[in-house]
């Protein structure tokens, strides 16, 4: 497989330039559906059974699986989105210097996605085990909270022996084998306006009860156990001469396991039930709504699998947490061994200066293509 990706080099950076300046941001449906067309032609070319799971506002979904599958054992989950807004592509689109490639998508996750697809063909070209042993599922919403694929991944983790999800490396190379959950909520208070300097008695302040919230809310956060409460955004007011009315507060939280979730979801109500400023109320919207993939035993099993994959063809395989969010969850949550990171290397993700290790390329989409055969001989 060596070989034959390294004579496909060229070809991959030429497919992975098509999809980088292709503007997919996620509310980008013509985009997303563009990338999609281009990913299922390729697939039907290598004898694979494409689904269309049609969406009306986000892109279509596609569910990939070889025309010889039948149950197949290994789940594969990519995103063709990315938090890039429409004419991203055409203002720097991809380029190659110094060894690394840029361009708005090209490591969250485009390169990924050619890196799958050149997996598949390298695991073809060799004539060994795997192909009907993988269903390949490709979402259209992961980088808004993956509102519609989220059940299709739940539903198609069922069963399957192995998830392997195709978010990139670390930068220092390493897999994925945790990752934080979490949610956001929304903090609505209600007040009583009234004149600042006249009759400010009369006021009931928004702003000030919401800061008694804030302080409440953040003591919540426990570094020691991974837990995170963060009051990122905080609006009110239309005057500094009137007693504040309406403010709002928006927190986002996160978590290492599935066990905190409903006792800091009850500590955050309780908080909001009873207000610190007298006359003042508070509405509370959200939840934590996105489980944590956890470092289970079946994902340390899987990651020393991989790892010793990784010593058989030259790549020292790491693994390592992380704070954000994503689709590895989601199986993770399901029971299934997951791993995450399986994509190239790089780094700077959702930035400007977003960039794939050009390097990295073949040896990472060797290490999924003998990660899914030697899974598939097991």
């Amino acid at each position: 497989m060596e070989q034959f990706l390294n004579s496909r080099q060229t070809e991959m950076l030429g497919l992975l330039e098509q999809l980088v300046n292709i503007d997919s941001g996620s509310r980008n449906k013509a985009g997303i559906d563009k990338v999609g067309s281009i990913l299922k032609e390729a697939y039907v070319n290598l004898g694979f059974d494409v689904q269309t799971v049609s969406q009306e506002i986000q892109g279509d979904h596609l569910i990939i699986r070889h025309n010889d599958a039948k149950d197949p054992e290994i789940l594969i989950v990519a995103h063709m989105d990315t938090v890039f807004r429409d004419g991203t592509a055409a203002e720097r689109p991809f380029s190659v210097k110094d060894g690394r490639a840029f361009g708005p998508g090209v490591i969250d996750m485009k390169a990924s996605l050619v890196s799958l697809l050149y997996a598949v063909q390298a695991i073809q070209d060799s004539g060994r085990p795997g192909l009907d042993n993988i269903e390949i599922l490709l979402t259209s919403d992961e980088e808004i909270g993956s509102i519609t694929s989220r059940p299709m991944i739940e539903a198609h983790a069922e069963g399957k022996k192995a998830a392997l999800i195709m978010e990139p490396a670390r930068k220092d190379g390493s897999l994925v084998s945790a990752r934080k959950g979490g949610g956001d909520y929304t903090i609505r208070v209600h007040g009583i306006a009234a004149h600042s300097g006249i009759e400010p008695e009369k006021g009931r302040s928004a702003t000030e009860e919401l800061a008694h919230k804030i302080i409440k809310l953040h003591a919540l956060t426990d570094y020691n156990e991974g837990i995170t409460v963060n009051v990122g955004i905080i609006q009110g007011g239309d005057a500094v001469n009137v007693v504040t009315p309406e403010a709002v507060g928006y927190v986002d939280i996160r978590t290492t396991k599935l066990s905190q979730a409903e006792p800091l979801d009850r500590k955050i109500r309780e908080i909001c039930a009873v207000p610190d400023v007298e006359g003042t109320n508070i509405t509370v919207e959200g939840a934590i709504d996105r489980p944590p993939m956890e470092r289970t035993e079946g994902t340390a099993r899987l990651i020393e699998r991989i790892r010793e994959i990784g010593a058989e063809i030259g790549i020292d395989v790491t693994d390592t947490a992380t704070g954000g969010g994503g689709d590895a969850s989601y199986t993770s949550a399901a029971g299934i061994p997951t791993i995450d990171g399986m994509g190239p290397i790089g780094g700077n993700a959702h930035r400007e200066d977003e960039y794939l290790e050009i390097d990295s390329f073949v040896p990472r989409c060797r290490l999924l293509a003998e990660t899914i055969v030697s899974l598939s001989e097991q």
